[in-house]
């Protein structure tokens, strides 16, 4: 049976929050000013383009890094997806900045603002940016214009979430969100089904139920896995067990962050009416579709087919296009 190992209870220690106000007798601990602000290498920077990602806490405030808080006070403005959730973080730490919006649905004027604000910090709504949100595109526009970008190391919710399940971290794939529907989720759900390594899932609320039901056919209903949801929070909790059981729990619905982590297919593992014929008709609808034969032979692989099997079956499918 399934077992809920870390539920936690509320404590002090849990809900601590990391101060709001610099420490008086502490010049240091002053807020820096954007033209005074001293990068890691030990100069002073006074023009062109220099962005941070900087990690923010997945839950518990208590989890930001000094460091964090130093450059977000430092930077000319602070980028984000949301401004008032993160206008309201910035509030708490203290910190007043410009706040500008850079999400999935503005990132094109990232160009524009990083003109505007060339020390620029970027937070997403939680955990680090580029994790399964749009801080790579910023990355790239940064780059693009000859700027300087640091990644700051923080708070992510895969890995507490990978080392809680207490399935082999030392190989695993990321896939963080899944597609919602059709072919493509069905293909990454056979990935996940034929993968030997562990598989990482983001997931929300009110899809978890579904897509463990998927994962249990998929993968067989007896394949270890694990939810973990509230990183950090007052009711942080991390559920063990079969696919099957995990579905059954979270049937009623859930509130919170979700990673789901599911083990990887044993050496001797049957899985669930996977046969030759089934990797045929999968091909067959890739090459449908108009994937060519590399693209094919790498779908393939990636659910599980040898090698020599999928180069032979994606040759087959896209050969009469050939002629």
């Amino acid at each position: 049976m399934s077992q809920n190992w870390s539920e936690r209870g509320a404590s002090d220690a849990a809900d601590l929050a990391f101060p709001t106000e610099p420490n008086s007798a502490d010049p240091d601990s002053a807020e820096l000013d954007s033209a005074d602000w001293e990068d890691d290498l030990g100069g002073t920077e006074t023009a062109g383009i220099h962005i941070w990602l900087v990690p923010t806490p997945v839950g518990n405030l208590g989890d930001i890094t000094y460091r964090a808080v130093e450059v977000l006070r430092g930077a000319d403005a602070v980028a984000c997806e949301d401004t008032r959730r993160s206008g309201a973080l910035l509030s708490h730490f203290g910190i007043s900045r410009p706040l500008v919006r850079l999400d999935a649905h503005t990132m094109s004027r990232a160009e524009s603002v990083l003109s505007k604000y060339p020390r620029l910090a970027y937070i997403s709504d939680a955990g680090s940016p580029g994790i399964s949100d749009p801080g790579s595109e910023l990355v790239a526009a940064a780059l693009k214009l000859g700027g300087r970008v640091e990644a700051l190391p923080g708070a992510t919710a895969f890995v507490p979430a990978l080392v809680l399940s207490g399935l082999s971290s030392a190989r695993f794939t990321f896939e963080g969100f899944l597609p919602r529907s059709g072919r493509e989720r069905k293909e990454r759900l056979a990935a996940v089904a034929q993968r030997s390594e562990t598989s990482l899932i983001y997931e929300s609320p009110h899809r978890l139920h579904a897509t463990l039901l998927e994962l249990a056919v998929s993968c067989g209903e007896q394949r270890p896995g694990s939810v973990t949801r509230e990183l950090s929070k007052k009711f942080e909790e991390t559920r063990r067990g079969p696919l099957s059981e995990l579905a059954q729990h979270f049937e009623g619905g859930v509130r919170g962050e979700i990673v789901v982590v599911v083990a990887g297919k044993a050496a001797d593992e049957l899985l669930p009416g996977v046969t030759q014929t089934d990797y045929g008709q999968l091909a067959q609808e890739w090459a449908e579709a108009g994937k060519d034969a590399r693209e094919i032979r790498a779908l393939l692989q990636a659910s599980g087919l040898r090698k020599n099997d999928a180069y032979q079956l994606s040759l087959s499918v896209t050969a009469p296009r050939l002629g």
